[in-house]
């Protein structure tokens, strides 16, 4: 028994010690942890349970058949994240690089299946060279395996991708369909084709930070949500973000007590919005003294700014924000705000998590660079998403909802359920300018007859009266008590039950 003790923790000491003391040492010095270190952090302390730490690769190629690490490049297991349950993986860049072979995409599919069956949400912390090369085809098979249950658990638990080193070739394209992923500056890349075949294949010279590092993927691509730092920040990060989140898609998301009033007021609200209406002003400044203690947590920042995502809470209940930003483009839509918007929609009706739009948006971005790009299917995109969601809608406009841009944020007429305007919201085709420069283009000649006109439309268009009068409006409200009537809305519509009519699936406009 002693033997088989002693056994045990050699062969767990070799594990822990992944590709050795001198590889761990070069993964420091790089600023990275290490993959156990990674997941002390992620996981409150003592809770993480490991599997598979005896498992090996069954290659005997290349002189692989002496080259054997328990756990083979991955560190797979569950825990709790501010006690709550969570599953993850995390590769191992000391053991072959972190490169997937077959038994370490066993590994990674053995806990998204447990995950699955438990309802808890997956975790992946990725630091690999990509594919095992002396396995061939075999890894590649585990990449599938891994892409398969990717495309299973979409939807029914939540699933997060924190990019901590390389993720390269087919590795990218596990990351791309979980819901979220971060990445860390400096440390961590993506791309499906690094820099020396992009310079052999198009003769364009990029590094691998312009070509796939955290900056490009947060600003340009948009592939990536956010990026931090370092490996501790962007730790820390996850876990104050894992705090917003269900752990599947049959529980409300979790409610955390707040001491801010539902009925607080902010008066500072009633001069937010310019006299001027083509004066712009930062929407976040309406979020961040809506929401519970000021706490926005953001989603891509960086990219697509003329929209702003991410996730807060009411009176302590988990809520999605999606709003226009006046300061960027004037709040138009274009293709990138359509699309980042939309998928942020589709995660929170897949989560039960309620979404509150605030609308000032003057229109779809027009230019051939738009319609080039293919602007009206990538807007439907968000029209679909919004129309399709069956969660808590609550809509606020704060000055301009024009033209189709109106209909396609929350409006009563995609099931919004409760629609409020500020007092100086304009709900109308288009602006008073562009509407009388049409409508009376025979006196365009005449620019006193042309402002004139002007000022009769705004009188009459230019006010959220119109809409209300029809009921597209529910009310009209005072900007300062703003907080307190999205409060009572959500409160009303907690027991929600919508559903759309049975299908497979629908078809979006992709």
């Amino acid at each position: 028994m002693h033997d088989i003790q002693q056994m045990l923790e050699e062969k767990r000491a070799k594990a822990r010690l992944g590709g050795g003391q001198k590889r761990i040492d070069a993964q420091h010095k790089k600023g990275k942890l290490t993959a156990r270190e990674r997941l002390e952090l992620l996981f409150d302390e003592g809770t993480f349970e490991e599997w598979d730490m005896f498992v090996e690769h069954r290659c005997a190629d290349f002189g692989m058949a002496d080259q054997k690490i328990p756990g083979d490049g991955v560190v797979t297991g569950y825990g709790m994240i501010n006690g709550r349950l969570a599953f993850a993986f995390s590769q191992d860049f000391t053991v072959f690089g972190g490169a997937l072979s077959e038994a370490h995409a066993e590994k990674i599919c053995k806990v998204m299946d447990q995950a699955m069956k438990v309802g808890a949400p997956v975790i992946g912390l990725n630091d690999s060279g990509g594919a095992r090369i002396q396995e061939g085809v075999a890894s590649l098979g585990g990449y599938a395996d891994v892409f398969q249950r990717n495309v299973m658990a979409s939807g029914v638990i939540p699933q997060i991708s924190m990019i901590m080193g390389p993720c390269a070739g087919g590795a990218v394209y596990s990351p791309s369909m979980t819901d979220f992923i971060f990445m860390v500056k400096d440390s961590s890349y993506m791309f499906v084709t690094g820099p020396e075949v992009v310079k052999t294949v198009t003769h364009e010279e990029v590094t691998a930070e312009e070509l796939g590092g955290a900056v490009t993927h947060t600003s340009k691509s948009g592939v990536a949500d956010l990026a931090f730092d370092n490996d501790v920040e962007a730790l820390m990060m996850l876990r104050r973000f894992f705090n917003y989140l269900p752990l599947n898609n049959k529980e409300k998301p979790p409610v955390r007590p707040s001491g801010d009033p539902a009925g607080r007021l902010d008066h500072s609200l009633d001069t937010l919005v310019p006299d001027n209406p083509n004066k712009p002003y930062d929407i976040k400044e309406l979020i961040v003294k809506t929401v519970d203690d000021g706490d926005f947590f953001e989603l891509q920042p960086d990219y697509a700014a003329n929209i702003v995502i991410g996730m807060a809470r009411m009176e302590g209940q988990t809520v999605g924000i999606v709003a226009n930003n006046p300061l960027v483009l004037a709040g138009c839509l274009d293709i990138k705000s359509s699309i980042k918007a939309a998928r942020f929609v589709r995660f929170c009706d897949a989560f039960n998590i309620p979404v509150i739009t605030f609308v000032d948006v003057p229109g779809f971005m027009p230019g051939t660079s738009q319609e080039y790009g293919g602007i009206i299917k990538h807007g439907a995109k968000l029209l679909y998403a919004y129309a399709e969601c069956t969660v808590p809608k609550v809509t606020v406009i704060t000055r301009k909802a024009y033209g189709g841009a109106y209909d396609v944020m929350a409006s009563k007429h995609l099931r919004g359920d409760v629609n409020f305007a500020w007092p100086n919201a304009e709900i109308a085709v288009m602006g008073a300018k562009g509407a009388v420069e049409i409508i009376f283009r025979e006196d365009k000649g005449d620019p006193a007859k042309l402002a004139a006109k002007e000022a009769e439309y705004k009188a009459r268009f230019a006010n959220p009266f119109v809409a209300g009068s029809r009921g597209f409006i529910d009310d009209v409200i005072q900007p300062h008590e703003t907080r307190k009537r999205i409060c009572r809305s959500l409160t009303m519509l907690r027991d929600k039950k919508l559903d759309n009519p049975w299908r497979k699936h629908g078809n979006i406009p992709l």
